[in-house]
């Protein structure tokens, strides 16, 4: 039982909340069951610790258990341990301290992706995690990130995921204009999601490899990086509204891409 919250090894896992300590370590949390459940599931090799409190080690035993079956190291904490190592006001009692496998932009279009995602300068961390979230859920082949947004492995990023992280390659760190270059190399259109756009939702013909490219949530997308793109597509939607939400607008023209690129 971890009952010292003053210990070496919780202000090492507390220290993962920032993000020079993230990339010197190469180590990231996951807080909360349902993204613990899909890393043991889907990146277990890549789990150093589990730390989970008593009352979470009975109510979710079968977590637990896949989490030793799979060799990972399970360590029983009290409540105060496990506030101090989260960034959550209130944590649900399992945390798993996660090495990060990283994917590059070669890798995914050696995979000859129908469905991807560009994040252009996105810095809200629940706006990017719901992305990543409905990436998954509309069959995206992966998710790709430029360096001018947030980090992708931070607390509050990994939580919005609520696993999803783990199930499709996210690329991090890119340059934008050398990225939509790449893409075009590749044969993949690249439809730049903004108001401004001409050509409705309804319209785009996704039965084709493409990239949905989404911009900052308060500016979108400067014009060059419209100019860059394929296509500029608007989701219609009602006069009253003045614009959908980051978030909300991706997952529109994800599931409007659904149909004809969602895996198997």
């Amino acid at each position: 039982m971890l009952t010292n919250v003053r210990s070496d090894r919780v202000r090492s896992v507390r220290s993962l909340s920032r993000r020079s300590v993230r990339e010197r370590t190469g180590r990231f949390v996951v807080d909360g069951p349902q993204g613990v459940r899909e890393a043991i599931r889907y990146a277990g090799s890549s789990i150093d610790d589990l730390y989970v409190t008593t009352a979470a080690l009975e109510r979710h035993a079968d977590l637990v258990d896949a989490a030793r079956a799979a060799s990972i190291r399970v360590h029983e904490t009290d409540d105060a341990v496990l506030e101090a190592m989260s960034d959550t006001e209130s944590p649900q009692g399992l945390l798993a301290v996660v090495a990060s496998r990283p994917v590059t932009l070669d890798d995914v279009l050696a995979s000859g992706p129908r469905l991807l995602v560009l994040l252009s300068n996105v810095r809200d961390p629940g706006n990017a995690g719901t992305v990543i979230r409905g990436a998954d859920a509309f069959g995206a082949d992966a998710v790709l990130v430029t360096d001018g947004s947030v980090d992708v492995l931070a607390p509050k990023v990994v939580r919005s995921t609520v696993g999803s992280i783990f199930h499709l390659p996210v690329v991090a760190g890119l340059d934008v204009v050398a990225t939509l270059d790449a893409l075009a190399t590749a044969g993949i259109r690249t439809f730049a999601a903004d108001g401004v756009g001409q050509t409705l939702l309804p319209d785009v013909d996704t039965s084709t490899p493409h990239a949905w490219v989404m911009g900052n949530e308060a500016w979108g997308l400067p014009a060059e990086i419209r100019d860059r793109c394929t296509d500029v597509v608007r989701v219609p939607i009602s006069e009253r509204v003045e614009s959908l939400n980051l978030a909300m607008a991706a997952t529109v023209c994800l599931a409007a891409s659904s149909g004809a690129t969602r895996r198997p």
